[in-house]
C-alpha cells in the first residue's frame, strides 16, 4: 500500500468538504488556495462556473504593501482586498471553502481580514 502525500490527504479533505458546499449567485463560494510563498482566493458562482472576483498576494497593490506573500500579514491583506472587491460587486455573504487546508495560521488570517472588511460567512 502506497503512502499518501500531504497534498493527496489535503485533496481528499477538500473533496469531502466540496460534496456539501456549493456557491450560488446569492451566496457564492470563497475558495482559498495556499502555497509556500503565496496565498490566493476566489469568489466563485458554481451554478455558472464563473469566478466573480479574486485576489492574490501576487497582486500589485498587495505586493507593494507586503513584499513576501507567504506570511499572515499578506494573507490578511488578501482577505481585505477580496472582501472590498466582492462588496463592490454586491456580494455581502459567502460560503467559506478552505480548500482542505487547516483553519489555522494564514487561512484563519485571510478569513479574519475578509470578515473585518465586511464579508459574512
Amino acid at each position: 500500500m502506497a503512502k499518501l502525500s500531504r497534498n493527496d490527504k489535503r485533496l481528499a479533505r477538500h473533496s469531502r468538504v466540496r460534496k456539501n458546499l456549493n456557491g450560488t449567485p446569492g451566496k457564492p463560494r470563497l475558495c482559498v488556495y495556499r502555497s509556500i510563498k503565496n496565498i490566493s482566493v476566489q469568489v466563485i458562482d458554481d451554478t455558472t462556473g464563473n469566478t466573480i472576483t479574486s485576489a492574490s498576494s501576487l497582486d500589485k497593490d498587495i505586493k507593494a504593501a507586503q513584499a513576501y506573500g507567504g506570511n499572515k500579514d499578506a494573507a490578511k491583506l488578501v482577505g481585505e482586498s477580496v472582501a472590498k472587491k466582492a462588496i463592490e460587486k454586491g456580494i455581502s455573504e459567502v460560503a467559506f471553502d478552505r480548500g482542505g487546508f487547516l483553519y489555522h495560521g494564514r487561512v484563519k488570517e485571510l478569513a479574519d481580514g475578509a470578515r473585518e472588511a465586511g464579508l459574512k460567512f
